[in-house]
């Protein structure tokens, strides 16, 4: 559960932080933030299947602590951002 959850906050900061910086992707605070909170879950998720489940037998195991912590809130500020920006760029586009 505290995976999905830094995935999210990770996601949100991540797809805010892609709104402000390339604005011609921005959808508005809300729409930002939906798109990074998407896009942080799935970004981590991916990331988390690329690295392999020894991340999460190492939390069954009490041994993931705040390194997995911050590898989630990372992975899901990146796929946020990403997913942030091509949504954002395409809905601009679409929009005329």
């Amino acid at each position: 559960m505290e995976q999905i959850i830094s995935q999210l906050i990770g996601g949100v900061i991540g797809g805010g932080a892609g709104g402000k910086v390339l604005s011609g992707s921005s959808m508005g605070g809300m729409g930002n933030m939906i798109a990074g909170a998407v896009g942080g879950v799935g970004g981590g998720q991916l990331l988390g299947g690329l690295m392999g489940a020894g991340g999460a037998a190492a939390d069954a195991a009490g041994g993931g602590g705040i390194g997995a912590i911050v590898g989630n809130l990372v992975g899901g500020g990146v796929g946020g951002m990403v997913v942030q920006v091509v949504v954002g760029f395409v809905m601009n586009k679409m929009r005329g």
